[in-house]
Parts: C-alpha cells; sequence; structure tokens
C-alpha cells in the first residue's frame, strides 16, 4: 500500500460512546455514505460490517475494536469502531492510544451516560481532540441543547454547536449549519437552502454564541467580531479547526444514524477539524540509555510502530494491528521488538476491513494495518527500525476485578484449553490466566461477568472446547493500616555451605492505588548493595500472595533499615527467602485489611419501580449518591460492591418486568466490613479436598 494520499490528509478516527448510542450504526452509515460498502448493515439483523464476531452479531452489542479505511472528499480515514460495554473498555483504551481523533457520539434522548464520562476521561488521558456527534435525534424524548448542556456540566466540555436541528424528535428533518447560515434537510436531499424563517433567530443567537466562542481563543477572530465584520466562513473553518486541535473546543453535530441523517456533515467535520499525523506533536520514546528520543511522522523517516491489538486467526495465525508513527513498514523486512529486544522478520502486511483482509506491500508513516510473522510481539510493543531503536509509551490497562475456575471436559479437552487460554489472553490484556497450586485449578480473570461468559463461548466455538466454569470469584487485595517494624533472621546449617540473611524491615501502608515502594536505608554497608535487588525481589514474590487470606497485597511501603550478612553464607537466594518471610510476618503482625473492588453503578428505570431498585440496591451493600428524572425515566447512580452485584442483571429485569437497564464499571478499592472479611478468610484457609 504505497502511500497514495499525503500524509495531511490522512485521518485516524475512533468512534466512541456508551452502549447503544449508535456507534456501530454510525460507522455502517460512514462507510456506506464514503462508498466502502454497497449496503446498509444494521446491528439489530446482526448484518452489521463491523460486527463480525458471531457473539456481536447475537447478542447486538460491540465486543472488538474493528479497524477499516474509506475516503472521503480526497482524504483517507481510517476508523476504528469501539465497544461501549464497560466489560470491554481496554478495546477503547488501546484504540485511543494510536488514535489522533475521535467522534464521541451521544445518545439523544440518554445525554451523556456513565460510559460516555468514562471514555471521555480515557480520551483526555491521551489528549485526543474530539468532536460530538448528538445521535438519535428523531426518538421521542431527543434534546440535543440538554445534550450540550449536560457535556458542560458533567464532561467539564466546552461544546461549541456547529449545526442545531430542523424540527424536533419525529419531526427531525434536517439540521441548520451555523458557519454558512443554510439549511441541509435530509428527508428531501436539499442541501443549501434558506433557513427556515421561523428560525433565523436562533441561528443568529447560535452563530453568535459559536464566534464568540472562538473570538475567547484567537484574538484576530475577536478583533473583527468587535469591529463588526462578517467574517468569511473559511477563516471561522480555520479558527474551528486550531481551536479543535489544540482541545480547547468541541465541534458539536446532530442527526439520526439509523435513518441516514447527519452523516455527511460529520464526515465533513472530521476531514475539517480532526487532526492529520501532522498536526499533531512528535512522538515521543526513550533510547537503550533512557533518554528521550523523538520521530516525526515522514514516510522516508526512521521506522516506529506501535503493537496495538494481537488478534488469533484461524487462517493467518497470529495477526499484530500496528499504527506506524514514523517511517514506513515493508513486508519482508526485518524489523526490532525494541520492547523485548527481538529481531522478528514481517511475513505479509494487511490492510483490513473489519475480518476482511487485503494484502498490502508497505504500511506507510501516520496508517493503520495488521502484521503476520511477529510470534512474539504482544500489545504495547514497539517495532522499530534495527538500527535506531526506540521505546514507545506502552498502554496501560486496568487489572481485572473478576475470576471464575475453569475444568476441561475431558482429557483430549485439556491440551485445546491451554492452547485456547494462551491465545485468547495474548489477544486481550485485560484477561489473565493463573493456575492455583492449592486446587489445581486453573483461575480466569476479566473485567466482568459478561467479559468472562463471551471468552468462554468462543473458547466453545472457536477452539472446539468444552469446560466447566466455577462460581465467579472476586479479586480482593490485602493491605495494612499501621506503621510496623519487622526483624528476620534467615539461618540454615545443611552440612557444607549454610544459609545466612538477616534484615530489618519497616512496613507502611501507602494511599489506595499507589502499589509498591522499597525504600533502601542501609548505610555503612551493614548488607552489600549486591543483596539489595534479592531483597526487593523477595517482597515482591511474597506480595503476589498475601499472608493473611492469600490476596496480592497492595499499596504498601516496605523499608530496609538495617541488617546483617555472613562472608561465606549469605547469597541472593537466603535474602530473598528472609524479606519474603519477615514481610509475610510483619503483615501478620500489624491489622491486616482485606479489599474489595467497589463498582459504580447507573440504573435507568420507570419511575414506577425506583423505589424496589432503590431498596434491592441498599440491600447489596450499595450506597445512592443521586437519583436524576428525564425523558419519563429515572437515572438512580450510586456505589455497590462487586461481590453482591452477582447476577444482578437477572434480578432487576425481575424487579421491573425487564424495563430497566443498568450499567456498571469499576471505581475503587474500599475496605471489606470486619464481618465479612472474617467469614471470607475462613473459607480461603479451609483446607481444599
Amino acid at each position: 500500500m504505497a502511500r497514495t494520499v499525503p500524509l495531511e490528509r490522512v485521518r485516524n478516527i475512533g468512534i466512541m460512546a456508551h452502549i447503544d448510542a449508535g456507534k456501530t450504526t454510525c460507522t455502517e452509515r460512514i462507510l456506506f455514505y464514503t462508498g466502502r460498502t454497497h449496503r446498509l448493515g444494521e446491528v439489530h439483523d446482526g448484518k452489521a460490517t463491523m460486527d463480525w464476531m458471531e457473539q456481536e452479531r447475537e447478542r447486538g452489542i460491540t465486543i472488538t475494536a474493528a479497524a477499516t479505511t474509506c475516503s472521503w472528499r480526497d482524504h483517507r480515514i481510517n476508523v476504528i469502531d469501539t465497544p461501549g460495554h464497560v466489560d470491554f473498555t481496554a478495546e477503547v483504551e488501546r484504540s485511543l492510544r494510536v488514535l489522533d481523533g475521535a467522534i464521541g457520539l451521544f445518545c439523544g434522548v440518554g445525554g451523556v451516560q456513565p460510559q460516555s464520562e468514562t471514555v471521555w476521561r480515557q480520551a483526555e488521558k491521551y489528549s485526543v481532540p474530539v468532536i460530538a456527534f448528538v445521535n438519535k435525534l428523531d426518538r421521542p424524548g431527543a434534546d440535543f441543547f440538554a445534550v450540550v448542556e449536560e457535556m458542560e456540566e458533567s464532561l467539564a466540555a466546552n461544546p461549541a454547536p456547529m449545526v442545531i436541528p430542523i424540527g424536533r424528535e419525529e419531526e427531525f428533518i434536517g439540521v441548520a449549519d451555523l458557519l454558512e447560515r443554510r439549511a441541509f434537510y435530509y428527508d428531501t436531499g436539499e442541501k443549501g437552502a434558506e433557513v427556515p424563517a421561523d428560525m433565523a433567530a436562533a441561528v443568529e443567537h447560535w452563530r453568535k454564541h459559536l464566534v464568540e466562542k472562538l473570538g475567547e481563543m484567537d484574538e484576530q477572530i475577536l478583533e473583527r467580531y468587535c469591529n463588526g465584520e462578517d467574517i468569511p466562513v473559511a477563516d471561522l473553518r480555520a479558527a474551528v479547526r486550531k481551536a479543535t486541535l489544540a482541545r480547547k473546543i468541541v465541534p458539536v453535530y446532530g442527526g439520526a444514524a439509523f435513518k441516514n441523517k447527519g452523516i455527511q456533515k460529520l464526515l465533513d467535520a472530521v476531514v475539517d477539524y480532526l487532526p492529520s499525523p501532522v498536526d499533531l506533536p512528535p512522538t515521543i520514546g526513550t533510547c537503550r540509555d533512557g533518554k528521550e528520543i523523538e520521530r516525526h511522522p515522514r514516510d522516508d523517516g526512521r521506522m516506529a510502530a506501535l503493537a496495538f491489538k494481537v488478534v488469533a486467526d484461524k487462517h493467518m495465525g497470529k495477526l499484530i494491528y500496528v499504527r506506524v508513527y514514523s517511517g514506513t513498514m515493508k513486508a519482508g523486512t526485518y524489523v526490532l521488538n525494541s520492547t523485548v529486544d527481538k529481531r522478528q522478520r514481517i511475513a505479509r502486511l494487511i490492510q483490513m476491513h473489519a475480518n476482511h483482509q487485503e494484502m498490502i506491500d508497505e504500511i506507510p508513516c501516520g496508517d493503520i494495518g495488521a502484521v503476520v510473522g511477529l510470534g512474539d510481539t504482544r500489545t504495547g510493543d514497539t517495532l522499530c527500525d534495527e538500527d535506531h531503536p526506540i521505546v514507545l509509551e506502552a498502554i496501560e490497562f486496568p487489572a481485572p476485578v473478576i475470576s471464575v475456575s475453569i475444568t476441561p471436559e475431558t482429557r483430549a479437552d485439556q491440551e485445546r484449553l491451554a492452547k485456547a487460554l494462551f491465545a485468547m489472553s495474548e489477544e486481550d490484556p485485560t484477561f489473565i490466566v493463573t493456575h492455583s497450586s492449592e486446587t489445581r485449578e486453573t483461575v480466569i480473570s476479566g473485567m466482568g461477568e459478561l467479559h468472562l461468559e463471551i471468552i468462554v463461548d468462543r473458547m466453545r466455538r472457536e477452539f472446539g472446547v468444552q469446560a466447566r466454569v466455577g462460581v465467579p470469584q472476586v479479586a480482593y487485595r490485602e493491605t495494612i493500616t499501621h506503621e510496623v517494624e519487622i526483624e528476620h533472621k534467615h539461618v540454615k546449617q545443611t552440612g557444607g555451605r549454610g544459609q545466612y540473611a538477616h534484615v530489618v524491615l519497616r512496613l507502611e501502608p501507602l494511599g489506595p492505588g499507589e502499589g509498591f515502594e522499597f525504600v533502601d536505608k542501609i548505610y555503612g554497608g551493614a548488607i552489600p548493595t549486591n543483596f539489595i535487588p534479592s531483597i526487593e525481589r523477595g517482597i515482591a514474590e511474597a506480595m503476589q500472595k498475601g499472608p493473611y487470606a492469600g490476596f496480592p497485597v497492595v499499596d504498601v511501603r516496605a523499608t530496609l533499615v538495617d541488617g546483617s550478612f555472613h562472608d561465606v553464607d549469605s547469597s541472593d537466594f537466603a535474602f530473598r527467602t528472609c524479606a519474603a518471610t519477615a514481610f509475610r510476618h510483619g503483615v501478620l503482625k500489624d491489622s491486616p485489611q482485606l479489599l474489595e473492588p467497589v463498582m459504580s453503578v447507573s440504573v435507568v428505570t420507570p419511575p414506577e419501580y425506583s423505589g424496589s431498585v432503590n431498596g434491592d440496591l441498599c440491600s447489596r451493600r450499595g450506597r445512592i449518591m443521586g437519583m436524576e428524572s428525564r425523558a419519563g425515566v429515572q437515572e438512580i447512580q450510586g456505589f455497590a460492591p462487586l461481590a453482591e452485584m452477582f447476577g444482578y442483571a437477572t434480578i432487576l429485569r425481575t424487579l421491573t418486568q425487564g424495563r430497566a437497564s443498568f450499567t456498571m464499571h469499576f471505581e475503587r478499592y474500599e475496605a471489606v466490613p470486619v464481618a465479612i472479611a472474617e467469614k471470607i478468610v475462613e473459607e480461603r484457609r479451609k483446607p481444599k479436598e
């Protein structure tokens, strides 16, 4: 795929939103209007191009981020359709890491919903410029201006409407473009018509509002506006682009994707206001000595790419999705995986259209494609020129919060299960596989019940594995609550060379989410410096399985205060063992505390069921934080421990005759009440049969 479009005409964009806001439908319309597809695929009939997995078509939800390429106004647009369900948040995270711009999609009725806030924060984390599209404006209860207001209040965004709707709800027939002062009708196809007389004042009001916003960021626009000049549309458009790229405003469009309304305007906005690779700062990475270096987006530059997704393909084997930040990636050449320091050969390069593949010779700078042949590459690895190594910033993923045991039905399934688990853990960084030596069980961990349900279903269909799944287990953590000092000597004489190590540790609690910190306060050579890393490693190993209930220990600072060594009997192994034992004793000497994942829960229910829903949430140790009425429904927001929320979907359906829906995502870890913690610890300490 040699360069066919100048780099400044390339757009790498993602579509992000709360579940059921219409992302996939919007993407399908983009593909149709850009000529990439010649039929309109629908989510509800299981024929959406971008929802290609069987599970996606059955459930009508997006599970995996699908990539495709299309053209609009001589621009090349690489589009990634991301999932809205919080269980698949890793797909959004990795997509936003490699995208240059994003479309934030909002339901005209639901407005800013919980997952909207989550994906918005992810976009902010990666400084991704965003344009907004208020969808479903033809639905009863849809309110374009209310959504704009919510964006300002809930997301702390600076929304700038670029169009306003003509007609409301079922009578929504088009939009008035504020820059051009022209009307665009979707039912008749009329473009650039006169604005309806009864809307002229509203158009002028919102146009003035837009120009004033631009004046706050552009002195020339402000000066011309204050002088009463009529500023040309081209100049206003340039100012909107500049402010959008600086993430100072969010241009807002509206429409109804399912009814084919508003998509062309949205595509124009992608081209006009979202960045090309050359509009962004240079990509920064580190070289082998830790110094920062830059890579500029040039086809003839030194090649640097980030692997952001791994897919196990039936026919091709392992597919690695990459974003090329500089230089050109060519088929048949060798590259360096600088993250693991391995030389690898690029066997083939592929341009993806959902799950359809097109062989290409090269991926130029700024583009997204897939690579075959990189067996040792995983998500977040950097691929670069062998002679000019660089490591790009990797992708951070949230830790899993739920686990289940999985056992193969037959001996024949054992090998297939191992193969399936390995393949899927390579694909999904939030899917973790561990083996319990105590129970001899394989334990799989993920982001939620649906996440693990999909994985088990994929194992059955794609790998032919029949397996029994255990009861969901919560990913508890352990921590300490007070400062404690502990001294331990490890002495063993077994004939010949013995083992000797002596450490004095001070353990202190850290704030939530601060992890583990090791401090070396040894003076005067009480312990030789070459043994210090072994002490830290011993503590880190002991933290993986806490002494209180066998869960990982978190948020602890361990300070090595003193100790001693023996000239002959001291070794790395002795100090590692000594430090691990000292740490375990120290945790038990303190008052260890069990922590549990607490979820942010949002329930949307008809008002008549709100009392029952509130009561049920409170019975699950939940805390109601707020209630809001809108468009004939009640939204209840609160927090509840994950341990109490298993099977909640079924209970909620029963309580509300199937009329309520809910979303839930991980918020933080909190202490488990003492009585419940004691039961959990007692259960964990029972001998396994």
